[in-house]
């Protein structure tokens, strides 16, 4: 048995890539099916092909509701000071910041919860994130 992927909806694909290329994963495939009124979008993590995250888009409008009902998806990160610096300098809120040096949460922007977690051990705990409070669910 081999793990392929995890499907999220969204509803801006644009905006999800934006949001994973931030986080770090980049665009591995995607399909678009005019008869299906659909796109897929793959992306995983350089190095990790095999574990990818698929954004599907149907282009019809639907609302997607309970994002948090999902879960979330966990990333480790080689620097989560610099991952979470980078997300906050494009106007992404950390909704738990890594205040120990080890673990944040933030969301996509359809509302799905992503955990990213120092790779190794954690990071001597710093600036902002010590004193930044947490900001709505994570």
């Amino acid at each position: 048995m081999k793990y392929l992927h995890t499907m999220i909806r969204v509803t801006d694909p644009e905006a999800t890539v934006r949001f994973f290329e931030l986080v770090g994963l980049k665009e591995v495939r995607r399909i678009t099916s005019e008869a299906g009124r659909y796109t897929l979008i793959f992306l995983a993590a350089p190095g990790d092909e095999g574990a990818q995250v698929e954004l599907t888009h149907n282009w019809d409008p639907e609302e997607y509701t309970g994002g948090r009902n999902f879960g979330h998806l966990a990333y480790a990160v080689d620097d989560i000071h610099e991952t979470c610096a980078r997300l906050m300098a494009a106007g992404v809120t950390i909704n738990r910041p890594p205040r120990e040096g080890r673990m944040a949460f933030v969301h996509t922007p359809d509302g799905i919860s992503i955990e990213l977690l120092q790779a190794g051990g954690s990071l001597t705990p710093a600036e902002p994130w010590v004193s930044m409070p947490n900001t709505g669910s994570w």
